[in-house]
């Protein structure tokens, strides 16, 4: 204590430094108070960077400061939303820099619903909106698989049973097991990575769907199937998945994500193996049916082939090809009589052309005495003596014979033109 205190002191009075005040009573609070549970609904919630959580603890009389640090914000498996009614688990201390009292929270549950089901009710509202329930999204289950995967726990009882289903309905599909721990700490991402592995790493091409599946269990064995990390496993597989865990009153995450749903993991391997026993009851009838059709085909095609043959016959060609032939000797016949006719008909017409011919014929002309006379020099026809120049070579064709002259000087008689 400083000098000037003491002197206070000494008259009667104490004096405290405020940090002083303050650390006497976070130090009286945490003697006589202790951890003590406080219930209340929260308010001003902000989560900082560091992963620290701060809050407000209020009701209708008063309310307290909180601060939920990172350590201990990680083991509450729901979300803290603002206006929720919960339970904290805190020491009561001063937050000496502003002089605030205050809760550090070491653990939080939620009033009325139990923390692991108001996390699954998180989750669930959280999903449902990004529409990975939609049912329109859901793959349908291949009737006739090539390859089954199946992600359990290689040890535990849901990996027995689908075994035991596959020998029973179809032993001839094989199946690939992906092991996993289905319960515990950081079995969610075990989950995970063997739904991502069993339908494509290398050699797992064939593989058509893949059963999801686990025994049944409390809220607390199925939380690793109420995670968001197998969530969305499901949601990007390549594949159709589906789920079988739990028994019939238990839904989880998974089963709603999975393109279907199937009460155990015995009923998850019927859905996706195929009935042998109702294929080969089928298939007999089918084999029935078409030998029975195939029977009846055969005897309507041996109906029409004889149909077929009698026309066939009543069509044949030798009694047409008999008619032809006397329909030919008929017509031949018939030519022999019209031939002498015809080369009469035409001789005849051929005659009076060739009398026309001779009527037009410029040699008919010549030989009644008539002459051509043409001008050497270019061959032009002569019609007129005016046109020839006396001395001038001319050609005179005769009914029989030509004759070259030479044009007289002579004057033409009168009336020549």
């Amino acid at each position: 204590m400083s000098e000037s205190s003491a002197a206070e002191e000494t008259r009667g009075r104490r004096i405290f430094p405020v940090g002083q005040l303050l650390a006497g009573l976070s130090q009286l609070l945490d003697d006589q108070v202790g951890r003590l549970w406080v219930v209340g609904e929260i308010s001003n919630l902000h989560r900082a960077g560091s992963g620290h959580v701060y809050f407000s603890l209020k009701d209708d009389r008063g309310q307290v400061r909180a601060a939920l640090f990172r350590a201990a914000a990680r083991r509450v498996p729901f979300d803290l939303e603002e206006g929720m009614e919960v339970l904290a688990y805190a020491e009561v201390s001063i937050y000496a820099p502003r002089g605030d009292l205050q809760l550090i929270v070491r653990e939080v549950e939620p009033r009325g619903l139990g923390a692991l089901q108001l996390a699954f009710e998180q989750l669930r509202r959280r999903l449902e909106a990004e529409g990975l329930f939609d049912p329109a999204t859901k793959r349908e289950i291949p009737e006739h698989p090539r390859r089954i995967g199946v992600v359990t726990s290689p040890t535990g009882a849901a990996v027995r049973d689908v075994l035991r289903v596959a020998a029973e309905r179809f032993a001839g599909i094989p199946l690939l097991i992906s092991p996993t721990h289905v319960q515990g700490a950081g079995a969610d991402q075990e989950i995970a990575a063997a739904l991502d592995l069993v339908s494509s790493a290398p050699g797992c091409e064939d593989v058509d769907v893949v059963l999801l599946v686990r025994g049944g269990g409390s809220l607390e064995d199925l939380m690793s199937f109420n995670s968001e990390v197998v969530a969305r496993a499901i949601a990007r597989s390549p594949v159709p998945v589906v789920s079988g865990v739990g028994h019939e009153v238990d839904v989880t995450i998974a089963d709603l994500v999975a393109d279907a749903r199937a009460a155990t993991p015995s009923a998850a391997a019927m859905r996706a193996l195929p009935d042998g026993s109702h294929l080969r009851l089928h298939l007999g009838r089918d084999l029935r049916r078409l030998a029975a059709a195939m029977d009846a085909s055969l005897h309507r095609a041996r109906e029409r082939l004889d149909r077929e043959r009698d026309a066939l016959r009543a069509l044949a060609p030798t009694a047409r090809l008999a008619a032809q032939r006397a329909r030919l000797a008929e017509a031949v016949r018939a030519l022999h009589r019209e031939l002498p006719r015809a080369l009469e008909r035409r001789r005849a017409g051929l005659g009076a052309l060739a009398a026309r011919l001779d009527s037009l014929s410029p040699l008919a002309v010549l030989a009644r005495g008539y002459a051509l006379v043409k001008r050497r020099s270019d061959g032009r026809i002569v019609r007129r003596a005016a046109e020839v120049a006396p001395g001038e070579e001319l050609d005179v064709t005769l009914a029989e014979g030509r004759l070259a002259v030479v044009a007289g000087t002579g004057t033409p008689r009168s009336g020549s033109p």
